[in-house]
């Protein structure tokens, strides 16, 4: 008996010591590119050439924190939190259209008390991961039946759809309903219903293209087909981020020798570092960039088919696939494929919010990876 409880204490101290190291690797590379990207833009701003190294910094350690928080804190005991947890980030989400909503760069994405910046966009993903997941455990059934499973679901997605696209952001709004989509289809849902769901959602996109043609959307819509038409207004952003990106070629000019990064490319440390990134050290360092994330994604995915239980399993699922669609709509945004929207590289980009969240999810991988009902290693 002595020897059975040692035993599994020992296997509660241990965890997925892989995805801990692609992780670390992750945030500390982010670090060195979010100096390098905000170096000149941090000058221009603020007079020095370290405030946006100091904060990230700041998030970087506070994230870590988070991150052994995570990796040491029960999962099962989140099941608590579902639906508080979306409550909460759907008030959060209804508070930014009030005074407390703090307007930047033409939209309010952002909640500001006094000198605290809370982002409920970036909240909203992990409540609806955490809701999903125990929605879908607590009766696995829910899945086969329209009405009691897979509607609910849609109108959770449709709330958050609704509110995080009237900021405007378009990119966390594809990222939450992606998730949960994604998440059904993890737990069984039938593939007639995701067909469908994505024959609605190609039918809105059709009407703003066919009927609404010189409004907000439709611009947003289609300005990226042709960025080069529009290089000084809608088009800039993508045109810069391709004028770096070729600039790069395949080996780089030289970590912190960017030249689209000096007051080109509008804050380069942010959603669009990956541009900076592939002009620094080229299409060989992005495709080193890209095998780490797609480590860190089997990793995860190898977590998520070894949990002990459906709702480990349906939150790990939830956690990598929120890496997966955001790693994904950066990729497609800095290379033109899509419409250009506020969308973070996952550990990455400078942004506390976001940081902080990818950082603890991490740690929520590690806490299920310790709950695994035998040792698997590393496969």
């Amino acid at each position: 008996m002595e020897n059975k409880v040692k035993g599994k204490k020992s296997k509660l101290r241990s965890g997925d010591f892989l995805l801990v190291l692609l992780t670390m690797i992750l945030v500390i590379f982010g670090l060195i590119m979010v100096f390098s990207a905000s170096y000149y833009y941090s000058i221009s701003q603020d007079g020095t050439a370290y405030s946006y190294l100091r904060r990230h910094g700041l998030w970087v350690i506070l994230g870590f924190g988070l991150m052994v928080f995570g990796a040491a804190f029960d999962y099962r005991k989140y099941k608590a939190l579902a639906i508080p947890g979306l409550i909460v980030s759907v008030i959060l989400l209804v508070l930014i259209f009030t005074p407390l909503g703090h307007e930047a760069n033409s939209a309010v994405r952002w909640l500001k008390v006094g000198p605290v910046t809370i982002m409920p966009g970036e909240l909203a993903k992990l409540a609806a991961i955490i809701f999903t997941a125990w929605f879908l455990s607590e009766r696995p059934e829910r899945i086969k039946s329209f009405t009691r499973g897979i509607l609910p679901l849609l109108a959770v997605a449709g709330v958050y759809v609704g509110l995080i696209i009237k900021q405007p952001n378009l990119s966390t709004a594809i990222t939450v309903c992606g998730i949960i989509v994604a998440m059904m289809l993890v737990a069984g849902m039938k593939w007639r219903y995701f067909i469908g769901a994505a024959g609605v959602g190609a039918a809105g996109i059709a009407g703003i293209v066919l009927f609404m043609k010189d409004s907000y959307w439709y611009n947003r819509l289609t300005s990226f087909t042709d960025p080069f038409a529009d290089p000084l207004n809608e088009g800039y952003q993508a045109v810069q981020s391709l004028l770096a990106l070729g600039s790069g070629g395949l080996f780089g000019v030289g970590l912190g020798k960017s030249v689209q990064k000096n007051l080109y490319l509008p804050e380069p440390q942010n959603d669009f570092i990956l541009a900076i990134i592939g002009e620094e050290l080229g299409f060989v360092g992005l495709l080193l960039l890209l095998a780490v994330y797609c480590l860190f994604l089997w990793r995860g995915t190898h977590i998520a088919i070894n949990a002990p239980d459906q709702f480990g399993m349906l939150l790990a699922s939830g956690i990598v696939l929120m890496v997966a669609i955001q790693v994904i709509l950066n990729v497609a945004v800095v290379t033109s494929s899509m419409p250009p929207t506020g969308i973070n590289l996952p550990f990455i980009s400078y942004g506390g919010n976001a940081l902080l969240i990818f950082m603890f999810s991490a740690g929520v991988l590690v806490n299920i990876s310790r709950h695994e009902p035998k040792s698997t290693g590393v496969d």
